[in-house]
């Protein structure tokens, strides 16, 4: 393979889908150590390329592209946008958002000495290393097959999310409230961008009834300022109490206040693989979705719940008919599959103060 200085990857998608391709950030980096790599993607990803700069350099803010869904289409801002990546001259661009069919156009147009991605059906002639979109993966090996195509060694599917003393600082600051009685800590996370991908909420509440009465747990919601008004109803509907943190912590303080959690219970979505990524032991409900694709790698410390239908998976933003695949999970088969995570008896020790110590987070 030529020399590699510059780098270029492209992948403009959300949380989850940036958080499984770590992984593959990491070979990548491993595999040319001394390259600059460059992430193409949403605005959102800026502070995600900051948090991960062992191993990407750069963002560059995706200016959409025609028949690309995730960024507003503007030809000419589209084809200046090229234009100065063309420029900027790329040894190796990456395409790892989806199989090709939309993306590799855009790929193909960065000029790139050496481009790789997968495709559907014939590879395109430009194409300088491919391979079939494999279907039957899951998300995190898919993309790993990116990297084994550039010669990667160094392939391990493990998720990580960097946690800094910052972000410890703001969740700490923010569970002042909580009480110091050593009683199970569940965050329930009730949103999800697809309405279809959502749990009722009145299911999350006759759950979150159930954990604090069997298990003296405390209940914390989360979501981002979106979900506020999911976040909202959940409690509305509980009858236990609950500490609401929705649009209130940033990425990293979700993340900090993840790890420090007995149990995080969500539907399918970004804070799912974030607990994964920090430790936190964790269940995901999933709907239509493809739970074969997307599910933790470790069934063991995050289960999935899901009610298998002939109609899921699918890709509906809101469900056309009755939910079924989620409306048909009851709250009581995810009470049991918690059971496994927290004590019979919650010990009455002191949880004990919450300090922050440089580097480390909370101690006791």
């Amino acid at each position: 393979m030529i020399a590699i200085s510059r780098i270029a990857l492209f992948r403009a998608l959300n949380l989850g889908d940036l958080l499984v391709a770590v992984p593959t950030f990491r070979a990548l980096r491993s595999r040319f150590p001394h390259a600059e790599i460059t992430l193409i993607g949403l605005p959102w990803a800026a502070t995600f390329v900051q948090r991960y700069s062992r191993y990407l350099d750069r963002f560059v803010e995706f200016a959409g592209y025609a028949g690309i869904a995730e960024a507003p289409y503007d030809p000419e801002r589209s084809r200046k946008f090229v234009e100065e990546q063309r420029n900027y001259g790329y040894d190796l661009v990456v395409q790892m958002h989806g199989s090709g069919l939309t993306s590799n156009p855009f790929v193909l147009e960065l000029g790139g000495r050496i481009t790789a991605g997968y495709y559907e059906n014939e590879p395109p002639d430009e194409l300088t290393l491919g391979a079939p979109y494999p279907e039957d993966q899951h998300e995190i090996f898919r993309l790993l097959g990116l990297a084994r195509l550039l010669g990667c060694r160094d392939i391990d599917p493990r998720l990580e999310f960097p946690l800094s003393s910052e972000d410890y600082t703001e969740v700490a600051a923010l569970l002042r409230m909580l009480p110091m009685a050593d009683r199970p800590w569940i965050g329930l996370h009730a949103g999800a961008r697809p309405p279809a991908r959502r749990w009722p909420t009145q299911y999350f509440a006759r759950l979150a009834d159930e954990l604090a009465q069997h298990y003296d747990a405390q209940i914390i919601l989360t979501g981002s300022q979106d979900d506020g008004e999911i976040a909202h109803e959940v409690k509305y509907y509980m009858r236990s109490s609950a500490i609401d943190v929705s649009g209130k912590t940033s990425l990293g303080g979700l993340a900090a206040l993840l790890s420090k959690l007995d149990l995080f219970i969500s539907n399918d979505t970004g804070p799912g693989h974030l607990a994964v990524a920090v430790d936190c032991p964790s269940i995901t409900l999933f709907g239509p979705a493809d739970y074969r694709r997307w599910a933790p790698l470790d069934q063991a410390r995050h289960p999935v719940v899901r009610h298998p239908v002939p109609c899921s998976p699918c890709g509906y933003w809101e469900c056309p008919i009755d939910h079924r695949c989620l409306r048909w999970i009851h709250p009581r088969e995810v009470s049991k599959i918690a059971k496994r995570f927290l004590p019979e008896t919650p010990p009455c020790t002191p949880r004990g103060s919450l300090q922050v110590e440089a580097g480390r987070g909370w101690k006791s």
